[in-house]
């Protein structure tokens, strides 16, 4: 990587907005195909509070922050990459399709643009719960599923959210009691099906999760007797991390997600948008996919632009 002056005359081809497994992918990608690529990280990763990440092949169980230490390091042969631990404030794109970029005091210029700033999950005001966030409180079974299996879980949300989850955990645990804080919002189908699996529903109003050394040991409601359990899936939705995208008019799913087509696209021609930002599989091994995808996408459409303005007339 290079820290050579920046050359506001000289754009960059790309500039990637975030740097988790999405956009270091990317940057790797572009790196090898010769292109000068900006890296910008504001250093919040989804995953800080994990102590372990899994599912990507090679580097299952990894700590996150080595995972990312690791990645970085790979980028170091590729002088045509920089990366900056800096925070971008707004992203425009100018009249000719190139893209301007505010970092700090700076703005830089891109010929393409790739947003993969992630998501921010919604982890609710109770006493003790991020205190456990990636310990005994977790939002993705995939991710942390095996190493509680067969033992003592909750589930934390409402209506279909939590019905949805309850369903997928079956496959790690059958001890699994539903805790909605408040009115589960469940409707007649949902509770007979919860009951055809034997899964209980808590309407109490949680004040604190109780834990031992970091782990969780019981749920503590306003009314009623404690909850012994191991471990606490939630699922209470998810923000952009950025208001990037939508400051670019890109639209947005069900899930808060951004609506991007193959290979990333989105509505607006050179803004492509990798990772959980975009998804409804949020995985870093998919996240890392998705990022290479987004670069070859990118590399491609360089190339032809490339051509075409030196083809003979």
């Amino acid at each position: 990587m290079t820290n050579d002056a920046d050359r506001p005359d000289d754009p960059y081809d790309v500039i990637i907005v975030g740097a988790g497994p999405a956009g270091l992918s990317a940057a790797l990608i572009l790196g090898r195909c010769r292109r000068r690529v900006l890296v910008c990280d504001a250093g919040r990763p989804r995953n800080a509070a994990s102590h372990a990440m899994h599912g990507f092949l090679t580097r299952d169980g990894i700590p996150p922050a080595e995972f990312l230490s690791f990645a970085r390091s790979q980028l170091r042969p590729y002088d045509t990459v920089r990366l900056i631990d800096a925070e971008v404030t707004a992203a425009s794109c100018q009249s000719d399709g190139s893209f301007l970029v505010t970092v700090g005091a700076v703005r830089h210029r891109a010929r393409r643009l790739l947003i993969a700033t992630g998501v921010v999950d919604r982890v609710p005001a109770i006493a003790g719960f991020a205190e456990l966030y990636g310990r005994s409180v977790f939002h993705c079974p995939y991710c942390d599923g095996w190493e509680l299996r067969d033992q003592s879980w909750a589930i934390y949300g409402r209506g279909d959210r939590a019905y949805g989850l309850a369903l997928e955990v079956t496959g790690w645990t059958r001890d699994i009691v539903i805790c909605t804080d408040g009115p589960s919002g469940f409707d007649d189908r949902q509770r007979a099906g919860l009951d055809r699996l034997g899964i209980p529903v808590r309407e109490d109003r949680i004040i604190r999760l109780q834990a031992a050394d970091g782990v969780l040991t019981e749920i503590i409601f306003a009314t009623g007797a404690p909850l012994p359990r191991r471990a606490l899936f939630f699922t209470t939705g998810q923000e952009q991390r950025s208001e990037l995208a939508l400051a670019l008019g890109c639209e947005f799913n069900e899930k808060g997600t951004v609506r991007t087509g193959k290979y990333e696209t989105t509505h607006l021609p050179g803004l492509y948008v990798a990772g959980d930002a975009s998804r409804a599989v949020q995985w870093v091994i998919v996240a890392a996919a998705e990022g290479a995808e987004a670069a070859f996408a990118i590399n491609t459409d360089l190339l032809r632009e490339d051509l075409e303005n030196t083809a003979p007339a």
